[in-house]
C-alpha cells in the first residue's frame, strides 16, 4: 500500500471567508429589498462582500497560536452584523447606522416589536460559525496547523485583497457615479459597497459629523438664511392672525398612514370618527412623512422645527444638546405654556433632554398615569385610557396652552385585546397588514372620545386642534399584501405614494371643512401654525411653507432623497409621471432634484454643526 498518501487537510481561513461570502450573498439575496436592474449591479452585488472579508480576515496571518480563536471571533461578530441589519430591516426597510446603535437604551422599551420579528430559524444564519466551530473543536485534524505564514504569502495575499478591493470600488463607481455623496440612500450604498464596507463608511461619516459642530462658525448660516428667504411667501390673509391667543393641540397619530381614511375592509370603515370629522375640517390629502431612523421622534422635530431629520440616527440622540428654536419657545414669547403628554418612559427617545431644550414647561410621562395590565396592551396605555387620564391634566394648564399628545396603541406589532376589536381583522399572508385595521380602528375611537371630552370641556371652540400621521406603520416588506389590498402593483411609483399620512387641521368655530390637494410635508406645519396666529415668521430659519398660502411651491422632499411635485414623483433614481406613474426622463425631474438635494443638505449643516447658536 502507498504509504505517501496524505489527506489534504483544510484551512480555517479561505472557509471562513468562502461561507461568510457566500452566506452574505444568500442574504442579500433573500433577506434584503435590493433592486438589481441588470448583470453589472448583480455582478457588483455577489463580489463586494469579498474584498472586506479578504481585509479584515487577512489579519490572522499574522498570528500564530490564537489563529483560529481570531477567526472565530470575527466570524461570529460579522454574521452578527449581518443578523442585526437582517433583523432591522425586517420592520423598517432600511439598514443600521452608528447613530441608531448608540440608541440602545430604547431596547428595553421595543419588548413586543423585537419579538414580533424574531424567529427560531434565524439560528441558520449563524450556521457557517457553528460549523467552524465544530471544526476546530470537534475535528481539529482536518485543519491545517498553525504554522506562520512567509512574508511573501502574506504580501500576495494583501495584494490581491486590495486588488479585490478596488476592482470592486471602480466598477461601482462606473455603474453609480458619485457613489459616496449619496449618503442618504443606504440601499445604493449596500448595493455597491457591501454592508461591511458600508458600516466602516458610515463610522467615518459619524466622525466627520462629530467634528462639523467643532469646526462651525456663524459664517455658515449666510447661504441658508439667504435660501430661506427665497422660499417664504404671504400667508393668506383671510387666516392670519385670526386665531391670535387661541389653545393649539398637536396629536401624533401612531403609523397612520393616509390609505386607510375613508377606506373599508369587509364593508366595515377603518376610521369612521375621522372621517366625519374631516367633513368639518381642513384635511390635506397630499401631505407625506418626512422622518428619517428616528421615526416618532423625527416627526415631532419636523412639525417643531421646520427641519429636516438626520439622515443617520435620530436628532433626539445625536444632537439633543443643539440650540434650537423650537415651537414651545417661540410659543412661549406670546405668554402660551407648552406641554406633553405621552404615556411612556420619558428617557425613552431622550425625550426628558429634548424637551426641555425646546422649551416645553411641562411632560406629563408615563408616571403621571395608572398603568396596569388591564388598561395596557403592547407599547403600554391604551390610548382611550390615555386621553381619558390626559383630560384632567389638559384642564388645569394655563391659557394659552400648546400640548402635544403621542399616542401609543397603534404601534408595531399592532396588538389588540379582544375586547378592544371594533372590527375583524383582515385576511393576507401578513399579520402585520392584518392587526394594522383594527389597530387604526381603535385609535380612531379613542380620538373621538377625546374630542367629545374636549367639546365637554368648552375647550373645542378656542382651541386649534392639528391631527397628524407621524409616519408609515405598513413597511415596503409588506408590499405583496398591500398589493391585494388595494388591487394594484406597488411600485416605487406607488410606494412612495403610501408614504403619505393625513393632516387634519381644525379651526375654532369651523362648520364646513374643506380638502386641498397641495403637495406638502410635515416640514410645512410650523409655519402654518404660527401664521393662523399671527406670528410673523419671516426672520425664522424654517425650510417649510405655509400650507395656506396662495403662492407656495407644492414640493415634498423625503428623507431619503425622494421628492414628489404636483407633476413628478422621484424616487430611487427614477422619474415618475405623477398623472400616469410611468417612469418617464430623468431630465424632467432633475432641477427639483438639485433643490431637494441642496435643502437635505442645508438642514444637515443646521443640525451637525448646531448653527442656530449663531443665529439671532
Amino acid at each position: 500500500m502507498d504509504q505517501s498518501f496524505k489527506v489534504q487537510k483544510i484551512p480555517l481561513l479561505t472557509t471562513a471567508i468562502g461561507l461568510l461570502w457566500l452566506k452574505t450573498y444568500i442574504v442579500y439575496k433573500t433577506s434584503f429589498d435590493i433592486k438589481i436592474e441588470n448583470w453589472r449591479q448583480e455582478f457588483i452585488l455577489f463580489i463586494n462582500p469579498l474584498s472586506f472579508l479578504l481585509l479584515i480576515f487577512g489579519v490572522a496571518l499574522f498570528i500564530g497560536r490564537r489563529r483560529n480563536q481570531f477567526i472565530l471571533a470575527v466570524s461570529f461578530l460579522l454574521s452578527f452584523i449581518l443578523f442585526a441589519n437582517i433583523v432591522f430591516f425586517r420592520f423598517f426597510n432600511d439598514f443600521l447606522t452608528l447613530p441608531v446603535l448608540f440608541q440602545a437604551s430604547n431596547m428595553s422599551d421595543l419588548g413586543s416589536s423585537v419579538h414580533e420579528l424574531l424567529n427560531w430559524t434565524d439560528l441558520l444564519y449563524f450556521l457557517d460559525f457553528f460549523l467552524l466551530l465544530a471544526m476546530v473543536h470537534y475535528w481539529p485534524d482536518l485543519l491545517q496547523e498553525n504554522q506562520p505564514y512567509p512574508k511573501a504569502t502574506r504580501r500576495f495575499y494583501y495584494l490581491t485583497a486590495f486588488a479585490v478591493t478596488f476592482f470592486s470600488l471602480g466598477i461601482s463607481e462606473a455603474e453609480r457615479p458619485q457613489l459616496l455623496t449619496r449618503t442618504f440612500d443606504r440601499e445604493i450604498l449596500v448595493k455597491n459597497i457591501g454592508t461591511y464596507h458600508y458600516h466602516v463608511y458610515d463610522l467615518i461619516l459619524q466622525t466627520k459629523s462629530s467634528a462639523q459642530r467643532a469646526l462651525a462658525d456663524g459664517s455658515k448660516l449666510v447661504d441658508i438664511e439667504n435660501y430661506v428667504h427665497s422660499k417664504q411667501t404671504e400667508p393668506a390673509e383671510s387666516l392670519f392672525g385670526r386665531y391670535k391667543g387661541k389653545n393649539v393641540i398637536y396629536v401624533s397619530m401612531e403609523s397612520l398612514q393616509a390609505f386607510p381614511i375613508g377606506a373599508k375592509m369587509n364593508g366595515q370603515e377603518v376610521t369612521p370618527f375621522l372621517n366625519d370629522f374631516i367633513e368639518e375640517s381642513y384635511y390635506f390629502n397630499h401631505f407625506y412623512h418626512q422622518t428619517g431612523q428616528g421615526k416618532t421622534s423625527d416627526a415631532e422635530f419636523i412639525t417643531e422645527n421646520s427641519l429636516y431629520p438626520i439622515g443617520r440616527g435620530a436628532v433626539y440622540f445625536t444632537n439633543s444638546q443643539n440650540t434650537f428654536r423650537a415651537t414651545p419657545e417661540i410659543l412661549k414669547d406670546e405668554g402660551y405654556y407648552s406641554a406633553v403628554f405621552h404615556a411612556n418612559d420619558r428617557t425613552f427617545w431622550n425625550r426628558d433632554i429634548i424637551y426641555e431644550n425646546f422649551g416645553y414647561d411641562e411632560f406629563f410621562d408615563v408616571a403621571s398615569y395608572t398603568v396596569n395590565n388591564d388598561n395596557s396592551v403592547n407599547w403600554g396605555l391604551k390610548d382611550i385610557d390615555f386621553f381619558n387620564q390626559s383630560m384632567p391634566m389638559l384642564k388645569s394648564l394655563p391659557e394659552p396652552f400648546f400640548a402635544k399628545f403621542i399616542t401609543l396603541t397603534n404601534h408595531f406589532p399592532f396588538t389588540l385585546d379582544e375586547e378592544d376589536m371594533m372590527i375583524d381583522l383582515y385576511d393576507s399572508d401578513s399579520k402585520t397588514l392584518n392587526r394594522y385595521f383594527p389597530a387604526v380602528r381603535y385609535m380612531d375611537e379613542a380620538l373621538k372620545l377625546f374630542v367629545e371630552d374636549l367639546k365637554k370641556s368648552g375647550l373645542y371652540d378656542r382651541t386649534v386642534i392639528v391631527l397628524y400621521g407621524d409616519h408609515y406603520g405598513i413597511s415596503e416588506n409588506h408590499n405583496a399584501e398591500m398589493a391585494r389590498y388595494l388591487g394594484k402593483e406597488i411600485t416605487p411609483f406607488e410606494s412612495t405614494q403610501l408614504q403619505r399620512v393625513p393632516l387634519i387641521i381644525h379651526l375654532p368655530g369651523q362648520k364646513e371643512g374643506k380638502t386641498l390637494s397641495n403637495v406638502s410635508g410635515q416640514i410645512d406645519l410650523r409655519p402654518t401654525v404660527m401664521h393662523l396666529l399671527g406670528i410673523d415668521t419671516t426672520n425664522h430659519i424654517q425650510l417649510g411653507t405655509d400650507l395656506f398660502s396662495p403662492n407656495r411651491m407644492n414640493m415634498a422632499i423625503l428623507r431619503d432623497g425622494s421628492f414628489i411635485t404636483d407633476e413628478y414623483v422621484y424616487t430611487k433614481e427614477t422619474c415618475y409621471s405623477k398623472m400616469t406613474g410611468s417612469p418617464i426622463e430623468t431630465n424632467a425631474c432633475e432641477p427639483y432634484a438639485e433643490k431637494a438635494k441642496m435643502e437635505l443638505d442645508y438642514s444637515d449643516r443646521i443640525i451637525y454643526g448646531d448653527l442656530l447658536r449663531f443665529y439671532e
